[in-house]
């Protein structure tokens, strides 16, 4: 039943990618600059001849009509050709999945410390409510919503690179090469990642949890002779983490915004820096493609909260 409805998430997705392939395509049709005279070199005021500027569009496709530039495009891009970079030379997809490997260890990385640090400071905020622990929670999630995502950047960067002299403050090591180094160079934009995301995930932790500690089968639970530990960690816990999960599957969308600024502030070679770098030299292929791979990041992510609420609750499924 699990695996029937996870096909049926799958295919309902289908038309989403699609609209998800038109919006990309045509806002980057729309969008000011010229790719011709990028690619020839005139963006600076350069003189170029009408018959190289027409060979040159001819050659790009750009000739043809928006639809068939679309269609041709699609295509390609099923069969993994986003084109070739106007920066690097090189396919853009080559280009884009090099800086994928070091942004996804500041995501994955990012969100399973928040995860870590958000649930069971939200459980023990809600169980302990109006105490010294539920304001000291309820201060975090202030704090950490309210802090701008680069001037939290900037200050752990003053404090434990500077000031101190702990840790790196810009770079990135592979870690095949120096593992510890690996870690000292993704230790302060992982803990900016984290601490941002944390903040709104033990929010709502904290407020599900304590909802359901006054549902009915909560009661039933403690009449029944249920220790308060099998009540609060077996049957509370569980059911508010699909309340988790959403909050997680929605901060993919906002993650990837914050992945752009904690890379471009501790430059961080990351396809979020990436993209700011491309948008600057107007290299439209590589932006068409790392925002392509954002908004499917996304989509998956939600894909598998989807799968995750019917294995938490298999009423899902059944409906």
């Amino acid at each position: 039943m699990l695996i029937r409805y996870a096909a049926m998430r799958l295919v309902q997705l289908v038309p989403m990618v699609l609209v998800v392939t038109m919006v990309v395509f045509f806002v980057m049709m729309i969008v000011p600059g010229d790719p011709v005279m990028v690619m020839l070199g005139a963006v600076d005021g350069a003189q170029i001849s009408q018959e190289v500027y027409d060979a040159m569009r001819m050659r790009l496709g750009l000739d043809q009509p928006l639809i068939v530039q679309y269609v041709n495009w699609l295509w390609n891009m099923l069969q993994g050709d986003l084109g070739s970079s106007i920066t690097y030379r090189t396919p853009a997809l080559e280009v884009i999945l090099h800086r994928l490997v070091p942004t996804m260890y500041l995501m994955v990385g990012g969100i399973i410390m928040a995860v870590i640090i958000a649930v069971p400071a939200g459980v023990l905020a809600a169980i302990h409510n109006n105490t010294k622990w539920d304001n000291l929670a309820t201060g975090f999630v202030i704090v950490g919503i309210s802090v701008p995502t680069f001037w939290l950047a900037l200050v752990t960067i003053l404090i434990f690179a500077v000031y101190l002299g702990w840790l790196p403050s810009i770079g990135y090591t592979p870690p095949q090469k120096d593992f510890v180094d690996f870690l000292r160079h993704l230790a302060l934009p992982l803990t900016v990642v984290a601490l941002n995301i944390a903040a709104t995930v033990l929010r709502f932790q904290r407020q599900d949890f304590l909802e359901q500690m006054h549902q009915d089968y909560v009661r039933t639970a403690r009449a029944k002779g249920l220790s308060e530990r099998v009540v609060l960690w077996k049957h509370v816990l569980r059911n508010s983490l699909i309340t988790t999960l959403t909050v997680v599957g929605l901060q993919m969308a906002y993650l990837s915004g914050l992945i752009t600024i904690v890379e471009t502030v501790f430059n961080y070679p990351g396809i979020g820096y990436l993209l700011l770098n491309s948008i600057h030299t107007r290299d439209f292929v590589v932006v068409q493609g790392v925002v392509l791979f954002m908004v499917f990041l996304v989509i998956v992510v939600n894909l598998l909260v989807d799968i995750l609420y019917a294995v938490l609750d298999p009423r899902i499924r059944y409906q």
